[in-house]
């Protein structure tokens, strides 16, 4: 859980730490993750090396949508309209009939590697790991490149950043979605890791919690 944990909260760490943009909604793109890996293979007995990307595609979508909507505001509404948000998600997982309302859905088919299942936290560990690894070597390469810096920028307002010829609105919804992308990969590996997925960890508590992680890590 550390391993999940740590995947979403390198977004944060880029979304919030660094481009200084709060969100308290990146539980329901976890949420959209996971639900779309255990409904495409309870329903379609689709691969989960496929439901991935079927995952980060609409979570793509939706972070897009949802950045073109929320980031032009500042101050206080940003965090405002994230939690808006998140809630909103939160209440569609449980309300759906199709995604088992709050009961969720059960009985997730493991992930397999070259036909041995990951079915044990043993097993799980590696490519866990292996994709946190992946994440932090990005995210630091990112930092220490020109778009990096222009991210950095970000945090001491915009009105310096666009002095210096930075297309302020184009990066911060840049940044939005690599965090988002990075939390609906977290909840592909949390719906296959459990194998049964529900709304509880989807909420605006664990959006609080995870700006916590990143505050405190």
């Amino acid at each position: 859980y550390i391993g999940l944990y740590t995947l979403v909260v390198i977004g944060v760490v880029l979304l919030t730490g660094v481009a200084g943009l709060t969100s308290f909604g990146q539980a329901a793109f976890v949420g959209i993750g996971a639900y779309t890996a255990a409904y495409l293979n309870l329903n379609h007995a689709i691969s989960p090396w496929l439901t991935v990307f079927v995952g980060l595609a609409l979570t793509l979508a939706s972070a897009l949508v949802l950045a073109a909507l929320t980031l032009r505001m500042s101050g206080h509404y940003l965090p405002l309209a994230t939690i808006a948000w998140g809630l909103s998600l939160y209440y569609v997982f449980g309300n759906l009939d199709g995604l088992g309302r709050y009961d969720g859905l059960t009985g997730i088919a493991p992930i397999s590697f070259f036909g041995l299942p990951l079915n044990s936290g043993r097993r799980f560990f590696y490519l866990l790991w292996a994709l946190v690894l992946l994440a932090a070597l990005g995210a630091i390469n990112l930092l220490d490149s020109r778009p990096g810096r222009a991210l950095r920028a970000l945090n001491g307002g915009a009105t310096m950043a666009e002095a210096m010829g930075v297309n302020t609105l184009r990066y911060k919804v840049t940044v939005f979605v690599l965090a988002a992308l990075l939390a609906s990969l977290a909840g592909w590996l949390l719906a296959h890791y459990q194998r049964t997925v529900n709304p509880s960890p989807f909420g605006l508590k664990m959006g609080i919690e995870y700006l916590f992680m990143a505050v405190i890590g």
